[in-house]
């Protein structure tokens, strides 16, 4: 009797695991869009014009990630998505960041691909790390270690990281606590994504946009973005604090056509529908089209031509089960590329974006930094001086404009 009843404990306890296993699942908790590669600088320019740009040879580069979720292992994505040539990854290394450069005593992990201490990144490609057993914190800063014993070439990257990246001189340092005599720059390079495994009732907004999403002229390493300070919102209220926060803006990206990055429409698949566990977008792009009415371009948009890509994004998403959520333009008026014609399809965009009835819900970005005196401008305690970006308290009033009631909602 005492043998069954072993059995039926130790059947159980399998049960309970299997079941959990079951229930938990994989969440972007910090990710950010490539940009396309640079081409080379011309020959009487300098090689390398700032660190990172001309690429990595046996080089260690550490970057800091700010988690939105916490998960209890967690995993990494790499990619070439613009690279000319494969690239290796000699070896990876992911741990929890005491500052600057430093990591938390104790936290250092090893991160493997297929059980190998690297991975050879052919152009275009994605690839997904094995499982590290490590607990995340929410709203605490990762560091994540990438060794290249070869010459990557002009590297994919992220250029509005807004955190100090770590480059060593030479020799792999990703198992070391700290990076000595390191060149730093604002940068991700090859890193795309970091997932957290998380129960089942934690899911992820992606923020999709440009460089008013990607954090442009907020402090650095203060995580002032919108989407970051989003981020904290939603995790400091009981109601939504398993949902993740993945920033895809693009500082000078375009809806309809590439330039700093590949176009929205171009890069939609792969920055929104291919992350982990996500159920909403923010959708906020558009004013970079609309700057291309400054002066005549083949380039230049109607409102109809930005609605259309609207309703695209829409229906990609919802054929997916993800909602997507409309934000209106932030007011322009003042800036280099700003005109009558563009100001007047950004109204008819936000129009549509308010009263169209296509996107699930809508945040009113507009009538949240706007000027009482000319709604056509930046509030002046928000307008760092170039009229086209918040300031850090510009972006606290982004965020602070979002109802946390639109993610209640079934």
């Amino acid at each position: 009797m005492r043998l069954r009843w072993s059995v039926m404990l130790l059947a159980a306890v399998f049960a309970a695991g299997a079941q959990t296993a079951k229930m938990n699942h994989w969440v972007v908790t910090w990710g950010t869009a490539e940009s396309l590669v640079r081409p080379p600088a011309p020959a009487n320019a300098p090689a390398q014009q700032r660190p990172g740009e001309g690429g990595f040879k046996g080089q260690t580069v550490r970057m800091a990630a700010r988690t939105s979720i916490g998960g209890t292992r967690v995993r990494i994505k790499v990619e070439n998505e613009f690279g000319a040539a494969p690239v290796t990854i000699g070896a990876a290394h992911i741990a929890l960041r005491e500052s600057e450069s430093k990591i938390v005593a104790g936290t250092d992990r090893a991160v493997t691909f297929d059980g190998k201490p690297g991975c050879i990144l052919s152009p275009g490609v994605i690839r997904v790390s094995d499982p590290v057993e490590l607990k995340v914190p929410a709203l605490a800063d990762l560091a994540v270690s990438l060794y290249f014993p070869g010459e990557t070439g002009r590297p994919t990257e992220h250029g509005t990281g807004l955190h100090t990246t770590y480059i060593s001189k030479e020799g792999d340092f990703t198992g070391q606590s700290t990076i000595a005599d390191a060149t730093t720059s604002l940068s991700y390079y090859y890193l795309a994504a970091i997932d957290v495994e998380a129960p089942a009732d934690a899911a992820a907004l992606v923020t999709f946009g440009d460089s008013i999403t990607d954090g442009s002229l907020s402090t650095p390493n203060t995580d002032h973005s919108w989407p970051a300070l989003l981020a904290a919102r939603l995790e400091k209220n009981k109601a939504t604090s398993m949902i993740g926060v993945a920033n895809m803006g693009i500082s000078g990206n375009r809806v309809l056509y590439d330039g700093a990055g590949a176009s929205a429409l171009a890069r939609f698949d792969r920055d929104v529908l291919n992350q982990s566990g996500v159920k909403w977008v923010m959708l906020l792009e558009g004013i970079n089209d609309i700057g291309r009415l400054h002066s005549p371009s083949p380039e230049a948009p109607t409102a109809d031509d930005l609605i259309a890509a609207y309703r695209q994004f829409i229906d990609a998403a919802h054929t997916h089960g993800i909602k997507v959520i409309g934000c209106t333009l932030t007011p322009y008026m003042g800036a280099g590329y700003s005109s009558e014609a563009g100001e007047a399809v950004r109204e008819a965009a936000n129009q549509f974006i308010r009263t169209g009835g296509a996107f699930d819900a809508v945040v009113d970005f507009d009538a949240a930094t706007r000027d009482s005196a000319d709604p056509r401008k930046f509030r002046p305690a928000f307008d760092p001086g170039d009229h086209l970006h918040p300031n850090d308290t510009g972006y606290q009033a982004m965020a602070d404009a979002v109802d946390l009631a639109i993610f209640k909602r079934k």
